[in-house]
């Protein structure tokens, strides 16, 4: 008895207490259901909340914008992201594992794992990008101040060399206000700022086209390499891991916009950002392209269609209110996005207040606004290497957030599909594999023609793909395994089925948002530039096969698996495959109840994960029957006694003996 009592001491637990445990012992669930939603809050709030959503809304109308904005989130964001939390949850499996549904769908989540491939690429090297950032800040002069550096070129212009020009022409009496007018004109035609030519000429090194790549940038090499260090260590142990540093990386993003927020509206000029942020233009909510960046917005930013959401909610205990959590995280999600714009166009209209120019012309989206624009407007502050060290770090956590479930998606999806002993004790090796070839495939993305690449894979790699993979497991779950059996499921898990209006949603509403997405898509099409440069054709072609890699593995997948099945005809093998397999259902034995329930023949089955096994179709008669009977033979029969002890009886051919 002191020797169960110190034990329990050295776990960590209170003598007399229970030992807290995982639900899910093979697989491991969260430490508890704050780490779950803070964690997907971190996967869902990312860098395109900060230098993609106000960029969108003053261009599409300001405060109107936020009409279609927010309706689109109640009918087609909240949902998605519900039946995906759903899904995953309910099976206990990553992105391909949840296929057992529907098998020959499985290549709904190898498209998954690509997508979040690429994603997990680019990703990490924008991060990098901030890191190098954040160290550069670290000095009492922001590099990117002034324009007598070695890398400046005789068209930059900055801040404060301006205002001393000024100062000069004034001085010398300028004969004609024409002449003036002429010359500011000129000036302002031709100007570079120094964060520009910092940027571009310094950090980067830009080539001159997407085909020449130069040498690789070294310090850009570095912070790649420590970017990928940092992701897997905070995922050495998977959720374990990554669910504690969540409560860092998570929240601390608010803490700085929150300082920043406070800081952006004591400067002049900023309620000018603010009101053009803000100032609602009606008649463009009428614009359908309004409505189809809205719907476009809240689909990516909520991170639909990625395998990060079903593969976060795999680790979930099988009772959780997923419903819950869906409505906390999306909505989360969206005001975080409203509340960086006030951010964001605070500072950049205190930047047009000193430029003199209008706020739209500071105004910018993507790697723009993060490394050119923001940075210019943080030399205009006092103590500016302490602000630009909060702006890094914030988008160095927020990219943090989002690229842990990048790389757990991934890791996850191998671990369930081999899912032998060995593979889940390694898991570590696993995710060290996976962070070792992302750092690899990221090299080409630090050469001198390494941001082209970066905006080719971000333009192409997750867009119009995601919308299909989201349409076809809407169809997949409501339409081929049957609405009525998921909401049957779902009431299972949660016990209380899903409401009417969810119910309406994902049979009705979303698949036609999802599907004018896609039109929208299509019809917005634009051949990608940077800047100036327009990309070569040959590009483009890259571009489309990035975009169409994860969208085919959906066909040549149930081509494989119908090919595989038992059938005369072809419509009896597509049938086949189309049925659930045996093992789709709640991972653990005690949660099997109702048509899940084990047969009799199957009783024997520990409380544990169930094993993938191959299906019967595969297996010769011969093998299975030798195996059924060896079964009989070896099995034995554990016998729930009326006082709540077992009693095991061997099959003997005496069964009192």
């Amino acid at each position: 008895m002191e020797a169960k009592q110190f034990a329990g001491i050295v776990n960590g637990a209170v003598p007399g207490e229970p030992v807290k445990k995982d639900e899910n012992s093979r697989r491991g669930n969260w430490g508890n259901q704050i780490e779950f939603v803070l964690t997907s809050v971190g996967y869902a709030v990312g860098l395109g909340n900060v230098w993609r959503f106000p960029y969108l809304c003053y261009r599409n109308g300001g405060g109107a914008f936020m009409l279609p904005y927010f309706i689109m989130l109640v009918f087609c964001g909240i949902p998605l992201f519900f039946l995906e939390l759903s899904f995953g949850q309910f099976a206990s499996q990553g992105c391909l594992g949840v296929w057992k549904i529907s098998p020959v769908f499985k290549g709904v989540g190898y498209g998954m794992m690509v997508v979040s491939t690429y994603i997990g690429i680019y990703y990490n090297v924008v991060i990098c990008i901030s890191f190098y950032y954040f160290f550069q800040s670290m000095t009492y002069l922001l590099p990117w101040t002034y324009c007598n550096n070695p890398w400046n070129t005789p068209d930059c212009s900055g801040v404060f060399s301006s205002n001393i020009t000024r100062n000069i022409t004034r001085l010398a009496n300028v004969s004609t206000s024409l002449v003036e007018g002429v010359t500011e004109v000129v000036n302002r035609t031709k100007r570079t700022s120094p964060s520009e030519e910092y940027w571009k000429h310094y950090v980067l090194n830009i080539s001159d086209g997407i085909g020449n790549f130069g040498e690789v940038r070294l310090p850009i090499l570095g912070c790649l390499a420590l970017s990928w260090f940092v992701v897997f260590l905070c995922l050495i142990r998977g959720v374990k891991s990554s669910g504690k540093v969540v409560y860092f990386t998570a929240t601390f993003p608010y803490v700085v916009l929150t300082i920043l927020f406070i800081r952006g509206i004591t400067l002049e000029g900023a309620v000018n950002g603010i009101k053009y942020y803000l100032t609602p233009q009606w008649h463009k909510v009428l614009d359908a392209k309004v409505w189809g960046d809205a719907a476009s917005q809240i689909f990516y930013s909520l991170g639909c269609a990625w395998g990060g959401l079903i593969t976060m909610a795999s680790y979930n205990k099988f009772h959780n209110n997923c419903f819950r959590d869906s409505i906390i995280i999306s909505i989360t999600n969206c005001a975080t996005s409203v509340y960086a714009g006030f951010v964001i166009f605070s500072i950049l209209g205190f930047m047009a207040h000193n430029l003199n120019v209008p706020v739209s012309e500071v105004a910018d989206h993507g790697p723009g606004l993060a490394f050119v624009a923001y940075p210019e407007a943080l030399t205009l502050l006092p103590i500016s290497p302490l602000w630009s060290l909060l702006f890094f770090f914030m988008l160095i956590l927020l990219g943090l957030g989002t690229q842990f479930c990048l790389l757990e998606t991934l890791v996850t999806a191998v671990v369930d599909e081999i899912g032998t002993d060995w593979i889940i004790k390694n898991k570590t090796v696993v995710t060290l594999s996976v962070a070792v070839i992302g750092f690899l495939l990221g090299v080409p993305l630090t050469t001198r023609a390494g941001i082209y690449w970066l905006l080719l894979m971000d333009n192409y790699a997750a867009s119009f793909s995601l919308v299909m993979i989201s349409c076809i497991m809407c169809v997949c779950v409501m339409y081929v395994y049957g609405h009525k059996q998921y909401f049957k499921d779902v009431e299972m898990m949660l016990g209380f089925p899903p409401p009417l209006f969810f119910k309406v949603c994902w049979r009705f509403i979303s698949p036609v948002i999802i599907s004018c997405i896609m039109v929208f898509t299509v019809i917005q099409y634009k051949p990608i530039t940077y800047n100036d440069y327009v990309f070569p054709t040959w590009s483009l072609y890259i571009g489309f096969c990035m975009a169409m890699s994860s969208v085919l593995c959906i066909p040549i997948y149930a081509l494989y698996k119908i090919s595989r099945s038992p059938g005369a005809t072809f419509r009896e093998r597509l049938k086949f495959s189309c049925r659930p397999h045996p093992k789709w259902g709640p991972a653990l034995r005690e949660h099997r109840t109702g048509r899940y329930a084990p047969l009799a023949s199957e009783e024997t089955v520990e409380a544990r994960p169930l094993k993938d096994k191959e299906e019967l179709n595969e297996e010769p008669k011969e093998e299975a029957k030798e195996e059924e009977t060896e079964r009989k033979d070896d099995i034995s029969l554990t016998i729930q006694g009326s006082n709540g002890s077992t009693n095991t009886t061997h099959n003997s051919p005496n069964p009192s003996a």
